[in-house]
C-alpha cells in the first residue's frame, strides 16, 4: 500500500516537473505593450478597427501591424493613449457619427405588399427589393439596432431606424449590414441632413413617401452654398450647417432635420448633447 503512494506521489512529481520544464520551454513572449494597449481599450470588441476583437488589434498595433488610431469608439482620448504607448503621434481626425438618412416610417412610406417572413432587413430585402416601396428608404426591422454594440439605435414604433448621435461611437457596425445602404456616416460637428435616400424624380417620391426628397432645388436657392443637389437628391455640404438650417423650414416635404431641434418623430432620443433619458423630442 505504501509503495503504491509512494510510486503514485513520484508519479506526480515527476509529471510536475515535466509540465514545469515545458511551459517555460514553450513559452511564448507577450509585449507588455500589447497588454497596455487593450486595458486602454473600452473592450466592447465591435470590430472597427478591421479586427475581429480589442485583443487582436491590440496585438496588432504593438506588433507595428496597425495604426494606432484605428480604435475611433474610444475616440481621442482612447487614440491618444494607445500613440504614447506605442511612442508615436496620435492621427485623430474629426469625429463622425452614424445618420439613417430616411424619415418614412410605416406611416409616412408606402409598402408594395405586406412582409411576414423573419425580423431582418436582408431577408426583407431578398423578396422583391424589399417591401417597402422607395427603392432605399429604412426597412425598419431593425437588424441595425441588434447589432450596435452601444445601444446608439432605436427602432420607433412606426417601425424607422434612429441613430443617437451622442451615443454613437462610429464603429460602423450598422453600416455594414444595411441591405439599403441608408445608413451614412457624417461629420459630427454637421447637424442639418437631408433625410432621403431616393434617387427617384420628385413626381414618383410623392408617390410612395409624404417627407422624401423631390429635387425642388427650394433648399439650393434659399442657400447656395450650404446645399448641392445631386443626381435628383439634395445633400447638406459638411460645413455649412448654420446657413443650411436657416431654410430648414422653406422644404416642402420636411425632409431636411436639423438634429439640433430634435430627431424624427417617434424617438426617445433627446436633442443632441442633453440626457438621452427623459421627455420625446419632436
Amino acid at each position: 500500500m505504501i509503495s503504491a503512494v509512494l510510486s503514485l506521489g513520484g508519479i506526480g512529481l515527476l509529471a510536475a516537473v515535466a509540465l514545469g520544464v515545458a511551459a517555460k520551454k514553450f513559452a511564448v513572449e507577450v509585449d507588455p505593450r500589447e497588454a497596455a494597449i487593450l486595458d486602454v481599450m473600452s473592450g466592447a470588441n465591435c470590430g472597427a478597427c478591421g479586427y475581429p476583437g480589442c485583443s487582436a488589434y491590440a496585438k496588432a498595433v504593438a506588433s507595428g501591424e496597425a495604426s494606432a488610431s484605428l480604435c475611433t469608439p474610444g475616440g481621442a482620448e482612447v487614440i491618444e493613449k494607445i500613440a504614447n504607448i506605442m511612442g508615436v503621434t496620435a492621427e485623430v481626425g474629426d469625429p463622425e457619427v452614424a445618420v439613417v438618412l430616411c424619415q418614412g416610417d410605416n406611416r409616412k412610406a408606402q409598402n408594395k405588399y405586406r412582409y411576414l417572413g423573419i425580423r431582418d432587413c436582408n431577408a426583407a430585402q431578398r423578396v422583391a427589393d424589399g417591401p417597402k416601396e422607395c427603392p432605399g428608404g429604412c426597412l425598419g426591422l431593425g437588424t441595425c439596432e441588434r447589432a450596435c454594440p452601444f445601444g446608439a439605435i432605436e427602432m420607433t414604433s412606426e417601425g424607422l431606424a434612429v441613430i443617437s448621435r451622442d451615443k454613437c461611437t462610429g464603429c460602423k457596425k450598422c453600416i455594414s449590414v444595411c441591405p439599403r445602404s441608408v445608413i451614412r456616416m457624417v461629420p459630427l460637428a454637421t447637424s442639418v441632413h437631408v433625410l432621403c435616400n431616393s434617387h427617384d424624380k420628385g413626381a414618383m417620391v410623392r408617390k410612395y413617401c409624404q417627407v422624401g426628397c423631390i429635387a425642388c432645388q427650394i433648399c439650393k436657392k434659399n442657400a447656395p452654398d450650404a446645399y448641392k443637389i445631386e443626381n435628383l437628391l439634395a445633400e447638406v455640404i459638411d460645413g455649412h450647417s448654420d446657413e443650411a438650417a436657416a431654410v430648414v423650414e422653406k422644404c416642402p416635404t420636411k425632409c431636411i432635420r436639423d438634429f439640433n431641434d430634435g430627431y424624427p418623430e417617434g424617438s426617445s432620443f433627446n436633442v443632441p448633447g442633453k440626457s438621452d433619458e427623459g421627455p420625446k423630442a419632436a
